[in-house]
Formats: structure tokens, C-alpha cells, sequence
């Protein structure tokens, strides 16, 4: 199957994804999520196919995210069921790679950021080049970390998901070895024969390991323990206190989070927060359906078109939000995010709410 978007075949004992919009660094459209859920269906039943591989085109990212000018602009236009028909479909596809009986391989490199996680941080295998970039910066735009990141983030060590979840720091190949988002290192010299290899039937962790390579330092290493202390269970104001007593003593890191954190959007924070303490101990299919109750509410929610016009559109990186700080966060608000949605609710084939 081949579109203009993604590319799906076969090759030897594999099936193989290229996500090919390099021009807008393979930011996913409807069509490429539609397009790598029917390749995904029919491979889970051909037994020739042994494991999916799947890569970005171009050299500069892997997927730098959702097509997020087309959701801005539905909703500024008021088209918010096509809105959540993209996201309702990118949430069934993130949990049928989750729940794939079959390896899945994702070859990382470059950018790899929001909806191009989800379509990789589920599969079993995923593979860090040298030119990761890795980040969660939904944030920026007032939106939130989701395609399962309710799920995957909590259970990263040392609170370090809640800090990459509500600051969209970006890390790379070393941190996302140490903190287990990706399972294996292999340089980016290394991909194009490892992809080749992955055509040839056997075991796929042995083939991998054939090329890994010991990952690089990561640089987060001499801040967990102040990760681990501000972005914990404490809250809000735990966290600003922790950071605020941090940079008074001279730390630079605590400084930095500060700003960074003051930056976003206080309700997409507040948000994120909460979504930490859900998703600790909630399934792939629960974490997603709270994602999607949030994302029924937060496409009608000011922050989200501000943060898309200061970021993306105008560029000014001045976003005006609403309200402007941390502390004015109305909790009820909040709260009103993650209500169910009745008839609403997203599901899954096969798995009842």
C-alpha cells in the first residue's frame, strides 16, 4: 500500500512504514494515521510478516508531531467533530500498537515529538539514533502531553516523566536510553543496514543487538534528585516552592525549569500534572480515554488557539494566556477536563470501558 504521506509494504519478513512528509518533518495528518492502521490490521494476520519497521523520511525527524495548523484551524471554524475524529483515531491506533502481538520496531532519529511518540514509545522496540531528539511540548501551545502519555510518562523513573510532560524539555539518545524510553542505542551511521537486516527472518532482539552500541551520557543524570523531589506527587505549589528553593541555592537546572515552566500555558501545567497522578497505575485503554476526554474540552479552550498562534503561526512567542499564572488556576476547571464523556467515551474494538 503506498500513499503520498506513507509508504506501507512488505519486504522479506517484515513490514515496513515510511512516514514521508519530510517537508513538514512527517507531522501526522488523518491519512498517514488511517494509513499505518490498516497496514497494521492487515500484517497482525499475514504470518510471513514477522515484525513492523517503522521511520521518517528525510534525515531531519523521525515525527515531529500531529498536523497541528489543520486542528487549529477546525476549530477556529468550529469543525470540532472533525477535530476529535482525528484524535479519536490517533488514540485507536496508539493502543493497537500498545497491544500489538507482533515486534515493532521504530527507528529514531531526528525529531521525535507528540504524535510521532505515540506512534512509536508503544511499540517493543524502539531504537535511538544520534540525532534524537526527543520532547513532549504540547505545552508550548496549550494543549497537553497525550497520545498515551498519561500511560508512559508516570512510569518513567524518578518523576522525570511529569518533568519532560509539563516543561516539554527536549533530551536525547543518552537520557532516553537511561530513563528507558527507547530500549536500545545503535548510531544513525548504523540504520539504513540495520533496516535491511530487519528483513531477514529470526529473532529481532538478536538482530538488533548486532548493531547496538553502548548509548551516550545523557545529561539529566546530576538532576534526578531534584526532579525526583519538585515533580513528584506534591502539587503545584510543592513543585514552584522546590524549584524556587533550588535556584536561590545556585542551581542553574532549577532556574532554567523555572522559566520554562513559566512559560506554558498554566492550565496545559496544571493539567499535565494531574494526568501524572491518573495515569501511575491505569491501562493503556483507561490513560487514553481520560486523554480524550481532555482533548473534547481543550479544542474548545482559548489557551489552545492562543498557544498555536503565538508558536506556530505568528511566531511572536508571546502567548497570552489565560490565566497567566500557575496560581490562578481555577481546579474546578480542571477537574472539569477529566469528567467522562457518556456517550462520548472513546473505546476500543474488543475492550469495554
Amino acid at each position: 500500500m503506498a500513499m503520498s504521506d506513507i509508504i506501507c509494504e512488505k519486504r522479506g519478513a517484515a513490514g515496513f512504514v515510511l512516514l514521508n512528509r519530510p517537508q513538514a518533518l512527517n507531522a501526522l495528518n488523518h491519512d498517514m494515521v488511517r494509513g499505518l492502521d490498516a497496514a497494521l490490521a492487515h500484517w497482525v494476520d499475514d504470518p510471513s510478516v514477522e515484525r513492523v519497521v517503522i521511520s521518517g523520511a528525510g534525515g531531519r525527524a523521525f515525527c515531529a508531531g500531529g498536523d497541528i495548523r489543520l486542528m487549529h484551524e477546525l476549530g477556529t471554524h468550529g469543525r470540532y467533530a472533525e477535530q476529535l475524529e482525528f484524535y479519536r483515531d490517533e488514540y485507536r491506533l496508539n493502543q493497537r500498537i500498545a497491544r500489538y502481538p507482533k515486534p515493532y520496531v521504530a527507528l529514531l532519529d531526528g525529531y521525535v515529538m507528540g504524535g510521532g511518540v505515540g506512534v512509536s514509545i508503544h511499540g517493543s522496540h524502539r531504537i535511538a539514533g544520534d540525532r534524537l531528539t526527543f520532547a513532549m511540548p504540547e505545552v508550548s501551545i496549550g494543549f497537553f502531553p497525550d497520545v498515551g502519555a498519561t500511560y508512559f510518562l508516570p512510569r518513567l523513573p524518578d518523576a522525570s516523566g511529569a518533568y519532560l510532560g509539563v516543561t516539554g524539555a527536549r533530551i536525547g539518545a543518552g537520557d532516553a536510553v537511561e530513563l528507558g524510553l527507547t530500549t536500545a542505542y545503535v548510531p544513525s551511521s548504523s540504520f539504513a543496514d540495520l533496516a535491511l537486516a530487519l528483513e531477514a527472518s529470526g529473532d529481532t532482539d538478536a538482530i538488533i543487538a548486532r548493531f547496538a552500541a553502548p548509548a551516550p551520557a545523557g545529561t539529566l543524570g546530576p538532576h534526578r534528585a531534584l526532579i525526583r523531589e519538585a515533580f513528584g506527587p506534591g502539587g503545584v505549589a510543592h513543585l514552584l516552592l522546590a524549584l524556587e528553593e533550588a535556584a536561590a541555592a545556585c542551581s542553574a537546572f532549577a532556574a532554567d525549569t523555572l522559566a520554562l515552566l513559566r512559560a506554558k500555558s498554566p492550565t496545559s501545567v496544571a493539567i499535565g500534572l494531574r494526568q501524572m497522578a491518573e495515569g501511575r497505575a491505569a491501562d493503556i485503554e483507561t490513560c487514553l480515554r481520560i486523554e480524550f476526554r481532555i482533548v473534547s474540552r481543550i479544542c474548545r479552550m482559548a489557551d489552545f488557539y492562543e498557544g498555536v498562534r503565538a508558536v506556530i503561526i505568528d511566531k511572536d512567542n508571546r502567548p497570552r494566556w489565560s490565566p497567566a499564572r500557575l496560581d490562578e488556576v481555577d481546579a474546578s476547571a480542571i477537574e472539569g477536563c477529566f469528567a467522562p464523556l457518556g456517550a462520548d467515551e472513546l473505546t476500543f474494538g474488543g475492550v469495554a470501558p
